[in-house]
């Protein structure tokens, strides 16, 4: 049973990414960049966030919001708080395409729509019990 059930998640999770990739190819992005950039559309981070989150190294960071940047998608700010530090922030238009981003990806909605509201429910809670979180 297990096996079954790690291999149904594997499909999930490969079928995801699939689709998450071919979305971002569509907006000329990669997924790394889709992923930074809908980071970004929920607010302001330092690039240290943005790399534990990517679980990379902070210069591979620079690397994709320079490209994020360069495109419009993404600006650099001084952190309010500590002015050593730099806030990689959505512009508008990257705003805008992380949310295109986001109400394209059938896959992840369209299954999850074939679910009531308590199976949804009872799944969310599930998978953050698996990652060792609490249910909100």
């Amino acid at each position: 049973m297990t096996v079954e059930v790690v291999d149904l998640i594997g499909t999930v999770v490969a079928r995801y990414h699939e689709e998450y990739e071919h979305a971002a190819a569509e907006h000329s992005l990669t997924g790394t960049q889709a992923r930074v950039l809908s980071l970004l559309a929920v607010g302001p981070q330092p690039m240290r966030k943005i790399a534990n989150c990517l679980k990379c190294e902070p210069s591979n960071v620079t690397g994709i919001v320079d490209r994020l940047e360069s495109r419009g998608l993404v600006e650099r700010r001084p952190d309010p708080d500590d002015r050593r530090v730099k806030l990689a922030a959505a512009t508008a238009e990257g705003a805008r395409t992380a949310e295109a981003l986001r109400t394209s990806l059938h896959f992840a909605r369209e299954p999850l729509g074939k679910l009531t509201i308590a199976e949804r429910t009872l799944l969310k809670e599930l998978l953050q019990r698996m990652l060792g979180g609490t249910a909100e």
